[in-house]
């Protein structure tokens, strides 16, 4: 198990981070949230020992992560970290990448388990490949590999798939968790992309001004977002009478008091996004079918699918 208590970081006396604290138990996928400069990749630093804290402690198990000032070697052998920036011999091949992080003692359960990690990453087809002349979203897949070859007790994510095309990513997402929840490998991914959590982290937290201001599963932040910065992770959605309303809970009647006109559509595949304006401020609803400008339409709230 993870355990962060109390944890306090600032840079030049600015906080970053203040009185954080969270458990992460074995097998366990959390997700950390939060705009930009709201600490998620500082915070991951901090979990593998990059820097020392001002205030606080981290734990796995009985043993106490500690930073720079303490270990002349960052980073611990139970706990793999992928950052944006990937560590990579760019001059040896993808195989040969991941294959250096296993035992030469058995050379064909490291080839079977070499072949197995690039497929987990869906790359075979590039398993003799210099690694120089990969994409960025090929050298991400590689890291992600190379991570999980050793099977670490506890994996750190920084926006795992940022360079990864939409072709790939939703397979690989699938596949990558699924292999950390098959060998209960512990997970904390710090991600503005709301795919990477919906349906995979068992908890969420979100960060701002420095501090924890919700945590909860997905499923019921997504359902009962508490503030705005929560409801905007998940999607489009309005504040009407002080609550908060997603653009889907929102479908057009014959008739009612909540009127707006519409002044944009956009299609998004399976419905509309109604951009609209009630009393000079922008209304967003989806619809199935596109609604010519200038329409004055009646909208109707409804809870469906809300807990």
């Amino acid at each position: 198990m993870l355990k962060v208590k109390n944890l306090t970081f600032q840079y030049d006396k600015i906080p970053v981070l203040q009185n954080i604290s969270f458990n992460v138990d074995k097998g366990e996928n959390i997700a950390i949230i939060g705009e930009s400069g709201s600490g998620k990749s500082t915070l991951l630093k901090l979990l593998y020992g990059e820097y020392d804290l001002n205030k606080g402690q981290i734990f796995w198990n009985s043993e106490e992560i500690l930073g720079p000032k303490y270990n002349l070697v960052v980073g611990y052998d139970f706990m793999k970290q992928v950052t944006q920036e990937f560590d990579l011999m760019p001059f040896t091949s993808v195989e040969e990448n991941i294959g250096k992080h296993l035992s030469n003692f058995f050379p064909e359960e490291k080839k079977v388990r070499t072949a197995e990690l690039i497929g987990v990453v869906q790359l075979t087809a590039f398993a003799k490949t210099k690694v120089k002349l990969l994409s960025g979203g090929q050298k991400q897949r590689v890291a992600l590999a190379r991570a999980i070859a050793k099977q670490p007790e506890i994996i750190l994510l920084d926006e795992p798939f940022s360079h990864i095309d939409n072709f790939k990513k939703q397979s690989l997402r699938r596949n990558l968790f699924k292999y950390l929840k098959k060998h209960k490998i512990s997970c904390v991914v710090a991600t503005h992309d709301k795919d990477d959590v919906l349906g995979y982290a068992d908890q969420m937290i979100v960060l701002d001004k420095a501090t924890i201001a919700a945590k909860d599963t997905p499923e019921k932040l997504y359902n009962n977002p508490e503030a705005p910065l929560i409801a905007s992770f998940f999607g489009e959605f309005n504040v009407i009478n002080d609550e908060i309303i997603y653009a889907y809970q929102l479908k057009v009647v014959p008739e009612s008091d909540l009127k707006a006109i519409v002044k944009q559509c956009y299609f998004k595949g399976t419905h509309y996004l109604i951009e609209s304006e009630l009393n000079g401020e922008a209304l967003f609803f989806e619809n199935p079918s596109e609604v010519k400008n200038n329409t004055l339409i009646s909208l109707e709230i409804t809870k469906f699918g809300q807990q």
